[in-house]
């Protein structure tokens, strides 16, 4: 079984973000996402906080320094205390550009296409995902997001804090700029 999602700004501009947020309300087990862009807004941050206090095991991958776009890494950065007090496991890929859009819920539902986790895919681009709802395809997308988990560095609440004030201040910045991004 699977679903076609397109968004545009000329109509349907919400579906593709609400088709996420249902998703991660819907989650009971784990939620695995790998984003390009991840910039959460408030309604975003909040319903991963809630599936993370409900016992969701939340795992994002983002791009680590090897980025297109340092601006939006930053931005992204800027957004993590919440999530990672409510443990949500960040990890930044390591080897090179990382440019993967997959969320993959309870190890049966996939969404997999050109939407990144930010306000411009939300309701700004056209964006298009596929969404398949299979527990063998979403067992082989979860084998490759455990590759790349592999490849990966985790980033903890300890380790966030502790960056140097300048990319606190870097990050607090283009935080500040999130829905331009």
């Amino acid at each position: 079984a699977a679903q076609f999602v397109v968004s545009s700004p000329g109509g349907g501009s919400e579906s593709m973000q609400l088709m996420y947020l249902l998703s991660i309300a819907a989650a009971a087990k784990s939620i695995k996402l790998s984003a390009a862009y991840f910039v959460p807004d408030e309604v975003e941050i909040r319903t991963l906080v809630a599936a993370a206090g409900r016992g969701v095991r939340v795992q994002i991958i983002v791009p680590g320094h090897e980025t297109d776009s340092p601006a939006v890494r930053r931005a992204s950065r800027s957004t993590w205390r919440e999530l990672l007090r409510a443990g949500v496991e960040f990890y930044e890929y390591q080897p090179t550009f990382f440019h993967c859009k997959v969320m993959i819920v309870d190890g049966l539902w996939v969404s997999v296409g050109s939407t990144n986790f930010d306000a411009r895919s939300f309701s700004v681009n056209d964006e298009a995902n596929l969404n398949v709802y299979d527990r063998d395809f979403a067992a082989a997308q979860a084998r490759i997001f455990e590759d790349d988990l592999e490849r990966s560095r985790r980033i903890s609440l300890e380790e966030w804090q502790s960056r140097p004030w300048t990319e606190k201040l870097w990050e607090h910045t283009m935080g500040l700029f999130s829905s331009q991004l």
